[in-house]
């Protein structure tokens, strides 16, 4: 445990007006605070009904203390958590108090920093302490605390410790040459490493997933011009957010707009109609439509059902796209669809829940996602830098370059697994991480 020499404080609670709003204070003088606040000593852990009062004997508030000794708290450290009226120049004559008393204000994120640099959090649960107070569905709240439970951080301390059983084996063959060791002519070698690729390739699938649930789905719908496009959006949203007309280029500039499909975030991004055009005005609406394609994490490519002539676009070969044949209801029959293609009418909504599920399923997110876990960009670079090591490693193997070479990639791809849960980083990534933090947590 890491004791520190100051003490924190930070109103807790969210702004605006609420019943109740937390002031909390962290560190070794948390406990005297208390006692100096509320004239009282005050049992751990034991909610205590007080009048808060400064340092001059003025009454701030009636309301409920509670002191936590270390390590049994959030932070590890003595807490103290004063709990008064939810507004908001009570709450900050409190923090104005516990500052006054020796305490300093807390930085963004400090609480849960402590947490993770006394061991009471990994830098994965930690993340996931963020997430879950930023999350705006209960898909993406139960991703978190599952990761705040540890489901993300199991998975990776698992595979890292596969990996070092690999590592053990490997270098004991460099440490006693002497001895019969003859790995690199053991086929067995080669299928430890390629069991472990699948174990990675796994686990990055699943982050990936759980990256996609935490930050959503950037969706770029484009098409030609009088495809539907502002259609299909207003469909989506279920209200009039883009203007729609039989005016072909209506949509000249980028129109976002947030939903979510069963608790799964989608920004969709409804752009101007691709053709050529001389208009300038038409031609920078077009320009930035490519520039929301290049972003997006999924293609809606909207075709007028009625005269589906090809448009004129070059897509990323990378992108999942799906194509969606819009005013459906036009035609004499309702043409099938299948994985790559959907029938639809924006206009009476025909085949719109039939779209939803093919946007989970482009996105790689249908199914059941009781099991999944929140994971961000950091997580999936890491696990990306491991793969990277690891195939380096096996292309070693492979060509009998020598086991110090096999040995030293490996401990590279163990250093980046480490990343995740912060037992191998560096300072300045905590100080970025936890900058995001709100204030109070």
């Amino acid at each position: 445990m890491r004791a520190s020499a100051d003490t924190i404080a930070a109103i807790a609670t969210g702004t605006g007006v609420g019943g109740i709003g937390v002031v909390r204070v962290s560190g070794p003088l948390a406990v005297p605070i208390g006692h100096a606040l509320s004239a009282r000593e005050l049992e751990p852990r034991r909610a205590t009904l007080v009048t808060l009062r400064d340092a001059l004997g003025a009454t701030l508030d009636h309301g409920i203390a509670i002191a936590f000794k270390a390590p049994f708290s959030f932070t590890g450290e003595d807490v103290l958590e004063l709990h008064g009226h939810g507004g908001r120049a009570v709450l900050a004559l409190l923090l104005e108090a516990c500052l006054a008393a020796g305490a300093r204000l807390a930085r963004p994120g400090e609480f849960t920093e402590r947490a993770y640099l006394n061991d009471k959090l990994d830098l994965a649960q930690a993340e996931a302490v963020a997430d879950l107070i930023s999350a705006s569905s209960a898909t993406q709240a139960r991703a978190a605390v599952r990761s705040l439970e540890g489901a993300f951080s199991v998975e990776v301390s698992a595979l890292t410790a596969e990996l070092v059983a690999l590592r053990v084996w490997i270098e004991a063959a460099l440490d006693f040459p002497d001895e019969e060791i003859e790995f690199l002519r053991q086929a067995q070698l080669g299928v430890k490493l390629s069991a472990f690729a699948r174990s990675l390739a796994g686990l990055q699938a699943r982050a990936e997933r759980g990256t996609r649930l935490t930050d959503g789905l950037s969706v770029a719908i484009i098409g030609a011009p009088n495809a539907g496009k502002s259609s299909l959006l207003n469909a989506l949203t279920r209200r009039d957010a883009a203007i729609v007309s039989a005016i072909a280029g209506t949509t000249r500039d980028v129109l976002r707009e947030d939903i979510a499909i069963d608790g799964i975030p989608l920004r969709l991004v409804d752009t101007a109609g691709l053709r050529l055009s001389a208009d300038p005005i038409e031609q920078e609406g077009i320009k930035r439509a490519y520039a929301e394609i290049e972003r997006a994490d999924l293609i809606l490519l909207v075709v007028d059902a009625t005269a589906p002539l090809s448009t004129p676009v070059s897509l990323p070969s990378s992108t999942p796209i799906l194509t969606v044949y819009n005013k459906s209801d036009l035609l004499p029959e309702w043409p099938l669809s299948d994985a790559d293609r959907l029938s639809i009418s924006a206009l009476t909504g025909a085949g719109l829940a039939q779209l939803n599920e093919a946007i989970k399923h482009k996105a790689g997110l249908s199914g059941d996602l009781g099991g999944d876990f929140s994971a961000r960009q950091r997580h999936l670079d890491a696990l990306a830098r491991a793969g990277t090591a690891l195939a380096l490693a096996r292309a070693h193997f492979e060509h009998n370059l020598g086991s110090e070479l096999i040995a030293e990639e490996l401990r590279f791809s163990q250093n980046h697994l480490s990343e995740i849960t912060g037992a191998f980083g560096a300072d300045d990534l905590l100080g970025e991480i936890f900058s995001s933090f709100c204030i109070g947590k």
